[in-house]
């Protein structure tokens, strides 16, 4: 019997092109404005401490600039950029730059498996922050209610096992009863791995009945 459902967002629940496309570019051409107005600011400057640390050394401004640039453009999920690109999004949210793509069918399904009584999780490689604000200034509304909780790489890497069975311990479910979605396939094995049932998300492309995990094209598809 399926008691939660984990979902990851990008490719998923939501567009690749949006978080590609829009964040990503939105975030980098605002990153060295935010940090010279922000660097004071105990929440930013927290981060700018863990870019130093991971850096092995001080850094001054534009050194800073440069290496969460640097990850930025290898897509590197170290924990201090997605946290301080969640910021910036924040803003652009807020002032109604853009709102947060999510598939019809997602939207759709997620309120079904809520009222359902199937309790939803996020685990995404972008920081709980970012997460929320994407459903919560979603194209389909505000989106937050449904979920029971949000994790991010501070649980651990998404293609490692040991993540999801910490994610089980912390929302109280045996893995077996947890659905995970996702379009990756290493992060689908490492929840397989670690005792979940698994879905794998092929939007863009034809479901094959041989993959290693169950195959669909949208969310209409799942049935928990």
């Amino acid at each position: 019997m399926i008691e939660a459902i984990v979902t990851d967002i990008e490719g998923t629940t939501s567009s690749l092109s949006f978080v590609k496309d829009v964040l990503f570019p939105y975030s980098r051409a605002r990153l060295y404005a935010f940090i010279h107005n922000h660097a004071t600011d105990s929440a930013v400057r927290a981060q700018l401490d863990e870019v130093c640390r991971l850096a092995g050394r001080r850094l001054d401004e534009k050194e800073l600039v440069a290496q969460l640039e640097r990850w930025n453009d290898e897509d590197r999920k170290v924990t201090p950029l997605k946290a301080l690109q969640g910021m910036i999004w924040e803003e652009g949210y807020r002032r109604g730059d853009f709102t947060g793509h999510v598939y019809d069918d997602a939207a759709r399904q997620l309120r079904e498996w809520q009222q359902r009584g199937i309790r939803l999780y996020v685990f995404s490689s972008g920081s709980v922050q970012a997460q929320r604000l994407l459903f919560g200034f979603s194209d389909h509304g505000d989106l937050m209610p449904l979920f029971s909780g949000y994790f991010d790489t501070t649980i651990g890497a998404k293609r490692d096992e040991a993540a999801y069975r910490k994610i089980a311990e912390a929302i109280g479910s045996e893995t077996r009863n947890i659905l995970f979605l996702s379009d990756i396939k290493e992060e689908l094995d490492a929840a397989r791995a670690a005792g979940m049932r698994t879905a794998w998300l092929v939007r863009d492309g034809k479901a094959d009945p041989g993959a290693a995990h169950p195959q669909v094209r949208d969310f209409d598809g799942i049935r928990p």
